[in-house]
């Protein structure tokens, strides 16, 4: 399975625009519905990418370098296309 976990309908438009696959679009992960082998794709606080990866998923970052003026607002797909938002993978592991 292919999660987008947004809340933000910008975000989902832009998933589309850049023909990313998606299964499911959540607006909230409860990470023990991840399995094996799926990949979420989001901005997910780090303890939540490293709970992913340690129930073998695989996590893709939407990565969108606003500016401090931008924080807090809703941006359109258009708007982040702009920006030049785009997906990095990353492998969280909590350290003990």
């Amino acid at each position: 399975m292919i999660y987008l976990v947004t809340r933000h309908q910008g975000a989902v438009e832009w998933c589309a625009r850049q023909n990313v696959q998606v299964d499911a679009w959540l607006p909230h992960l409860d990470v023990e519905t991840i399995q094996a082998g799926d990949t979420v794709i989001g901005t997910l606080p780090i303890p939540l990418v490293a709970a992913v990866a340690a129930r073998g998923g695989r996590y893709w970052h939407l990565t969108v370098p606003v500016t401090w003026s931008q924080r807090g607002q809703e941006l359109t797909a258009t708007q982040l296309e702009s920006m030049g938002a785009y997906l990095q993978a990353y492998h969280v592991k909590a350290v003990e």
